[in-house]
């Protein structure tokens, strides 16, 4: 049969459906509902493709091709019908894409995987899970005011978790913090210097490093540090800790000249002919005067543009205060890693990294009944505290049991929860078609490799053919009707019961995260997160 999908004629064979040939003329169209080898029954709507000749949409994964078609799959109108698919299915969804806390980090860090690696004793593991946003995880763990700790919804029942103790705690030990900081690969030789070892600075080396290029801090100062060590009380920051987080730095390669303030002269003859790309983190600038550097004035009486961290000088870029007062060390740490992943896109031959922001699904704040849900996985003991004081931090018994006081509010699938990409890349309003009163958010915890969120569902059915299949003994069914049509475990069984042999595959196969491992060593979908 010959039929036609955005205007690429193809031959196609007998039985396929729509879907299946856009593949082969290399179109994705969206599905959330399809899995190949199983029974296609529609009811995401977001593979729609629309008839030409007929003028019609319908579901791309359960239509079988017809000789002489003419479809449209990646018009404005099927695009819009997809989107409008999607704002249909998140009228009802209930679940964070982002636990709180890690969205009000300035950092992004992914608290909950911190956390719940942590309270596995998988100390190690949760220390890379900081400094995949963190630079300075002991700095950050004294200083840090913690909005984190604000957000956090545990605060509701009690009090909040003490996350920024808990993130200290991963870099105590010092054999754990030398752990995995070894130079990287070196990239063709490229070299970058960073003027100024400030939060920003230090952090904007770190992740240089990592990337794989020679690094050289300067700094007019006799030690690095810049503000962490000359402005912040040692009774608040002791200097060892300080040294620790520089000492990181050193052991990934990076180079220190210190007592070393770049002049105009040293900038001309020093820096921008014998690097390959610079970061400037000087500080303020009322301090640090940026004249010497020659660089053209952009947006709002700023050297350094505030999205993409860019001067007007290629391959020169700046974060911290040098674009805008900085009063929390977390946000220069932030603009560090932001200004040293600007540096690594350039001199990869790039025109950036990627601003755009993670579609984010929040249903606010946790009714009564949603708490006792949130405190099965919970550790119902109240905040722990250093036995040793504050400046000690916590021993290891201490930061196990404070840990497990999460909640985890976080979706363990941020990463292939499929709703979540595509509303993201159909720009879903996930408030368009929202009823007044949402859902009450439930957990199944009654197996002990799987969490079932069935307000997450989507009802597409794909657990439950798969337990048919399979030939679970009880298996996994609709019950309801209409809008009251729900997934769970027949005759009032547990999840354990129903899922006896299909458990992974029923969670690899969910298109959202209604179905997800419980445990840490089970949910990896949060550890290579590259926003």
């Amino acid at each position: 049969m010959r039929i036609t999908i955005d205007h690429i004629i193809l031959d196609i064979d007998k039985g396929m459906t729509v879907l299946q040939a856009a593949e082969i003329a290399g179109i994705r169209i969206p599905s959330m509902c399809y899995l190949p080898g199983y029974h296609n029954h529609p009811s995401c709507m977001v593979c729609l493709v629309k008839d030409l000749d007929k003028g019609i949409l319908f579901p791309s994964c359960a239509m079988p091709v017809t000789d002489g078609m003419h479809l449209d799959a990646s018009s404005e109108e099927v695009r819009g019908a997809r989107k409008e698919a999607l704002e249909l299915l998140l009228s009802d969804h209930v679940g964070d894409c982002e636990a709180p806390c890690r969205l009000s980090c300035p950092a992004f860090m992914n608290i909950p995987l911190m956390n719940r690696l942590t309270a596995a004793g998988r100390i190690e593991e949760a220390l890379h899970v900081v400094r995949e946003e963190i630079a300075l995880p002991l700095v950050l763990g004294y200083i840090c005011p913690a909005p984190c700790e604000k957000a956090c919804r545990r605060k509701s029942v009690d009090e909040p978790v003490s996350i920024c103790l808990l993130k200290r705690f991963t870099a105590q030990d010092p054999v754990i913090r030398s752990a995995g900081l070894s130079p990287a690969p070196d990239k063709s030789g490229q070299r970058v210097a960073v003027v100024g070892t400030g939060p920003a600075g230090l952090a904007a080396a770190f992740y240089i490093l990592r990337s794989g290029y020679e690094c050289v801090l300067f700094d007019k100062n006799h030690e690095a540090g810049g503000t962490l060590r000359y402005g912040i009380p040692r009774d608040l920051l002791p200097v060892e800790m300080l040294e620790a987080d520089i000492d990181a730095i050193r052991t990934l390669g990076g180079t220190f000249s210190l007592n070393y303030p770049v002049t105009r002269e040293i900038w001309q003859r020093e820096i921008l002919p014998k690097f390959d790309a610079v970061i400037l983190a000087t500080g303020f600038r009322e301090e640090n005067p940026v004249e010497d550097f020659d660089l053209p004035m952009l947006e709002k009486d700023s050297v350094i543009h505030r999205k993409n961290f860019a001067s007007g000088i290629p391959g020169v870029f700046g974060c911290g205060s040098i674009i805008t007062e900085q009063l929390l060390a977390v946000r220069s740490v932030a603009q560090g890693k932001k200004a040293a992943l600007e540096a690594d896109a350039f001199l990869r031959g790039n025109e950036g990294i990627r601003r755009k922001p993670h579609f984010n699904s929040a249903f606010g704040p946790l009714k009564e009944q949603e708490q006792r849900e949130y405190m099965q996985e919970a550790s119902p003991i109240n905040r722990t505290d250093p036995a040793n004081g504050y400046l000690s931090g916590f021993s290891y018994v201490e930061a196990i049991h404070e840990a497990a006081r999460c909640m985890h509010c976080d979706c363990r699938k941020p990463l292939t929860c499929k709703l979540r990409i595509y509303a993201d890349e159909y720009g879903a309003d996930r408030k368009r078609f929202v009823a007044p009163e949402r859902n009450q958010l439930t957990r199944n915890l009654q197996h002990d490799l799987v969490v079932y969120e069935p307000e997450k569902c989507i009802r597409c059915g794909l657990c439950v053919e798969i337990t048919q299949k399979e030939g679970e003994p009880l298996g996994l069914a609709f019950v309801g009707r209409g809008f009251d049509v729900r997934i769970t475990v027949p005759f009032s069984k547990t999840l354990q019961e129903g899922l006896e042999k299909t458990a992974r595959a029923c969670v690899e196969a969910c298109p959202t995260g209604a179905l997800a491992f419980r445990k840490a060593d089970e949910s990896t979908s949060g550890r290579a997160d590259k926003r």
